[in-house]
């Protein structure tokens, strides 16, 4: 009797559907890393449009940072199936599988532009805009083909 419940149960369990993969890690590194380059823009963006006042060694923390995280691969925390259709909290496109060297293109561009900005953030306010520009185009450019719009 208990080799028959233990044989049925294997049985179901190799005919039952895979379960889909726990994407939550990845999604909320991914938004994380997001949200500390959103931190560090707006550090910047407030200090650019003089929402703040310029402080030249937090201009220069925050382009670090961005650096720093544009040093990151991105694409090991987008693991296939982690898309907006497949699990819900996310806005990834699943344009970004299909696309995986366009959008390591795009963040290199993030890099560059980040790299650029922080040659400049300590040089006062008025680099920080014409810096900040390429930035903002950088992620627009990623933001536009690869995220779910707000909309």
């Amino acid at each position: 009797m208990i080799r028959t419940s233990a044989a049925a149960a294997l049985v179901l369990a190799l005919a039952s559907p895979a379960v889909a993969q726990d994407f939550e890690g990845h999604i909320k590194a991914r938004q994380g890393m997001f949200r500390i380059m959103a931190i560090n823009l707006g550090i910047i963006g407030d200090m650019a449009k003089g929402e703040t006042e310029y402080e030249a060694e937090m201009a220069q923390t925050a382009a670090d940072n961005l650096v720093a995280v544009s040093g990151i691969n991105p694409l090991v925390l987008f693991p296939e199936g982690s898309s907006n259709e497949a699990v819900e909290g996310t806005r990834a496109l699943p344009a970004i599988w299909e696309n995986t060297g366009d959008v390591g293109d795009k963040w290199a561009a993030f890099g560059t532009a980040a790299s650029d900005l922080q040659a400049v953030a300590g040089d006062g306010r008025e680099a920080l805009g014409p810096a900040l520009g390429p930035v903002g185009d950088a992620c627009s450019s990623c933001h536009d083909e690869y995220r779910e719009s707000n909309d």
